[in-house]
């Protein structure tokens, strides 16, 4: 397993990623973490026979979420990874988009033990991450620096497969497309992220400001996050 390359050559979707290394249909899916449920939508819409089951521990997300009224087969709850309420081997896959680092660090280890117990034996575990990388992440770690949580995330995972919980199917690399029509709409969705708490002094506003300006064209502010997944058997 590694925790970066700087040979990527994919840049797609992650949604081509997920389709292609996964058969969703006819499936129970649980996903750790689910935002603003955007990819939750794309999976639970998509196919056929799909139950969804998305977890999120940001109270303001969530609210919004429980509003969502279209979207019959998909049940929200108001929990984390490391304590997830279902019962033992009641999952076929389980989808963690870009959360992991988010979980706390001392409660890791036993995220991924939650998860082996609510999988079934040989179902699917798929963990995304941002490798620590590129042009998006250097605005970004000018007021949050990810790199500690992110290689404890990759810490994680690597144990959880060493310690013989799972086995790796596969690893990939890949970037991710982000786009950005103006730095409001990077604010109101970046250092203004419910999930977190940003403060950032005048000075520090105005470099990150200028940094992501450097990126804008006409056509928006562009960047490719470079993505690893993980792709894990449970044993």
């Amino acid at each position: 397993m590694e925790i970066a390359t700087d040979e990527i050559t994919i840049n797609c979707p992650e949604a081509e990623i997920y389709n292609r290394l996964l058969s969703l249909d006819g499936t129970h899916i649980l996903e750790l973490g689910c935002g603003n449920a955007d990819i939750t939508r794309n999976i639970a819409s998509s196919g056929s026979k799909r139950k969804v089951t998305a977890l999120e521990v940001d109270e303001i997300a969530h609210e919004k979420n429980l509003q969502i009224s279209d979207l019959p087969n998909v049940h929200f709850v108001l929990a984390g990874a490391q304590n997830i309420p279902l019962e033992d081997n009641t999952v076929d896959i389980v989808f963690m988009f870009k959360s992991l680092h988010h979980v706390p660090l001392d409660l890791m280890d036993a995220a991924m033990h939650e998860i082996k117990r609510v999988l079934k034996p040989g179902a699917l575990l798929y963990i995304s991450e941002p490798v620590f990388a590129g042009d998006f992440n250097e605005i970004l770690r000018l007021f949050h620096d990810e790199q500690k949580v992110r290689e404890a995330a990759f810490n994680a995972v690597k144990k959880a497969v060493d310690e013989g919980l799972y086995e790796l199917q596969e690893e990939t690399f890949f970037n991710s497309p982000m786009m950005f029509e103006n730095f409001a709409e990077f604010e109101n969705n970046t250092i203004k992220a419910t999930h977190s708490s940003h403060k950032l002094d005048s000075a520090l506003y105005e470099q990150v400001r200028q940094r992501f300006t450097q990126h804008l064209g006409e056509q928006g502010a562009h960047f490719l996050m470079p993505m690893r997944v993980d792709l894990l058997r449970s044993l």
